[in-house]
């Protein structure tokens, strides 16, 4: 006999022919150790959440978490990664294999430096 509030009824419920929730990238992360978290949102906000998840055939908590943590990855890359153009790549490869002799201004840099940092 199922109990409507059980988990395995919920996710039954949510189970739509053809529709198929992917953990991509989350694989190794749903096996450590699971900590809480917990938001606040809208009526509004709760209801989208909970349409989109529907529509994947997911809980609420599997699509925020799997929305959120691919979104967490776009952002650290965007934020740890340098994209060059292939001339700009090329022009920092050149200036890394010849770099240019100290002019004046990096001489001054270097002095003012010196001065304010002790070793």
């Amino acid at each position: 006999m199922d109990v409507p509030d059980a988990p395995e009824t919920r996710r039954k419920r949510n189970d739509k022919p053809g529709t198929k929730w992917h953990h991509s990238g989350l694989a190794h992360v749903l096996e450590e150790p699971r900590k809480r978290i917990t938001a606040r949102v809208s009526d509004r906000v709760r209801h989208t959440l909970e349409q989109a998840a529907e529509l994947l055939g997911a809980t609420v908590n599997q699509f925020v978490v799997q929305t959120a943590y691919v979104e967490a990855q776009r952002v650290i890359e965007r934020e740890s990664v340098i994209r060059l153009s292939q001339k700009d790549a090329e022009k920092v490869l050149f200036l890394l294999h010849y770099p240019p002799k100290p002019n004046q201004r990096l001489k001054d840099a270097v002095k003012t430096h010196q001065g304010a940092v002790r070793a």
